[in-house]
């Protein structure tokens, strides 16, 4: 792995090029554009641009076999930076503050270092590299990226995420469960408006609504085990406009996140049945939406005992741990959801140095050796997939 020492510097250039020029989920011309140009100055692999703002390259081998692929997000957040570096954003409003320009520095690592050195006349199968766009704005990146073909042929694929919470040299496994689904409801309640002084004359909306907040929270806490992994958070609540008037109507919104698909499919009907309750019985009525994101995310346990086995191998057994599932999301896992596949953190947090902001944060960023540590992970677990080692 010293081939990797000696590509850090450029991994870094990559990062901090990236860093300086974040673009939002759906518009990523420049990035795709660059990340384009840089994949085909290596040679030998083919490029191309599966939607508008993504891209693919393939490593593909004289002989058949295994199809591997490597996917990377690519798109930035609507954050106004607050860090004092010298590759800071420079648009203004947009910064990568979790960690895509650190995954897309990686994958050209790992993809320049595959490219030079592995050839093609002995290779079996192929390598994939897959620089996903829009990853955090809903509906999300892969799902086209799928339709588009990318996963067409491939029997594996893998990923990784950096993780500022987790200190650099700590690098992180799960088999099954890892992320779950990030739905999303919108609820309207209908009442009927009126004075303030008047309660009695009006359907109050907002003392509804309140009911309905307050009952959705028996769906976690006496609807399921308290084990099973689940949120419901009502995160909006809006209605009126003055202090004297009762209104006619309020809107409620939020997130239901789970990890096991059955009952994923049963939420929305157990939400449905309290709100139709609660407005039946004050004589309101309601609009629900209720929108699917992604899927849970659930890695292959062979896959994953593969990552780990490379983990040990080039970092020391010491460096492995396991994650604990989490309710956040990731599109990562509608590949998973169709091929075997897992999804690995990188810890990217230095306490020391004082990097220790969260993903999302103006002021987030990372430990730059954790992309030495990441090519290294990447490049050991595909050899061992394409049994080159």
């Amino acid at each position: 792995m010293e081939l990797a020492e000696v590509q850090h510097p450029q991994v870094v250039a990559w990062r901090r090029y990236l860093h300086q020029h974040p673009e939002l989920s759906f518009k990523e011309t420049g990035t795709a554009h660059y990340i384009e140009e840089t994949l085909l100055a290596f040679g030998k692999l083919a490029v191309s641009k599966p939607t508008a703002t993504s891209v693919m390259a393939r490593l593909i081998g004289k002989k058949p076999g295994t199809v591997l692929a490597i996917r990377a997000d690519i798109d930035a957040l609507p954050i106004q930076e607050e860090n004092d570096l010298t590759f800071a954003s420079e648009i203004a409003g947009v910064m990568h503050a979790c960690g895509h320009d650190g995954h897309s520095a990686i994958a050209l690592g790992v993809a320049k270092l595959l490219t030079e050195h592995l050839n093609l006349e002995e290779l079996e199968g192929e390598i994939r590299f897959i620089f996903q766009h829009a990853e955090e704005l809903p509906p999300g990146g892969a799902e086209e990226m799928i339709a588009a073909g990318v996963l067409d042929g491939v029997d594996t694929i893998i990923g990784a995420h950096l993780q500022s919470p987790v200190e650099v040299g700590k690098v992180g496994v799960v088999a099954g469960p890892m992320l779950a689904s990030p739905d999303i409801f919108t609820i309207k309640i209908n009442g009927k408006g009126g004075h303030a002084a008047e309660p009695h004359r009006t359907v109050d909306s907002i003392a509804i609504g309140a009911q309905v907040v307050t009952n959705l929270q028996h769906l976690v806490s006496r609807h399921y085990s308290p084990t099973e992994p689940l949120v419901v958070s009502v995160t909006k609540f809006i209605s009126g406009m003055t202090h004297n008037v009762i209104p006619g109507s309020a809107e409620l919104g939020g997130t239901v996140r789970c990890i096991d698909p059955v009952l994923r499919e049963e939420l929305p009907k157990r939400l449905e049945q309290i709100v139709r309750g609660i407005t039946d019985a004050h004589g309101a009525e309601y609009e629900l939406d209720y929108v699917y994101g992604y899927r849970p995310l659930i890695n292959d346990k062979e896959v994953t005992g593969i990552v780990a086995d490379s983990i040990k191998e080039v970092l020391g057994e010491e460096a492995l741990y396991t994650i604990k599932p989490s309710m956040a999301a990731d599109d990562m896992s509608a590949y998973i959801h169709r091929v075997p596949g897992t999804y690995f953190n990188i810890g990217a947090g230095n306490r020391a140095a004082g990097i220790t902001y969260p993903h999302h944060h103006p002021r987030f960023t990372f430990d730059e050796n954790s992309m030495r540590i990441g090519v290294k992970v990447f490049i050991a677990t595909a050899l061992k997939i394409m049994k080159l080692r």
